[in-house]
């Protein structure tokens, strides 16, 4: 699990797309869209599947985490660890190929709406690709 950073019109709307990643198949499970407190890590909670509810849940030492997910599945770490490199490539794979969640650019959602519809049109881009590839 991890957030990044992008803005929808001006740099000072910022919005953290939290998101959830299986690191066997590589596919996005959950996202959310929000600030980066704790109620948008309670939302992404919530949009993970039951079934993947009950692994190993790696995440950087950011406090919303620890304060929303089980602290016997929880497993925070650095990025030394590597645990958390599937996820932070994924977010690298993001700013490459959608230009509004780079964070210098003269491309930008000027609307939530279309900052998700994008997002979400990449998510199932991508997860089908990565079903694709399993295969």
């Amino acid at each position: 699990m991890d957030e990044v950073w992008s803005f929808v019109l001006k740099r000072c709307h910022k919005r953290w797309v939290w998101l959830a990643l299986c690191r066997r198949t590589r596919q996005v499970v959950a996202y959310a869209i929000g600030d980066r407190r704790e109620a948008a890590c309670r939302l992404l909670w919530q949009r993970i599947p039951a079934a993947y509810k009950s692994g190993w849940l790696y995440t950087d030492f950011w406090e919303s985490y620890q304060a929303v997910l089980p602290p016997q599945q929880h497993r925070p770490g650095g990025k030394e660890a590597g645990e958390t490199n599937h996820i932070e490539r994924w977010n690298n794979t993001l700013r490459q190929r959608l230009a509004r969640f780079v964070r210098k650019t003269l491309s930008f959602s000027k609307s939530d709406v279309m900052h998700e519809n994008c997002l979400l049109l990449f998510l199932h881009y991508y997860n089908k690709l990565c079903l694709t590839n399993l295969l």
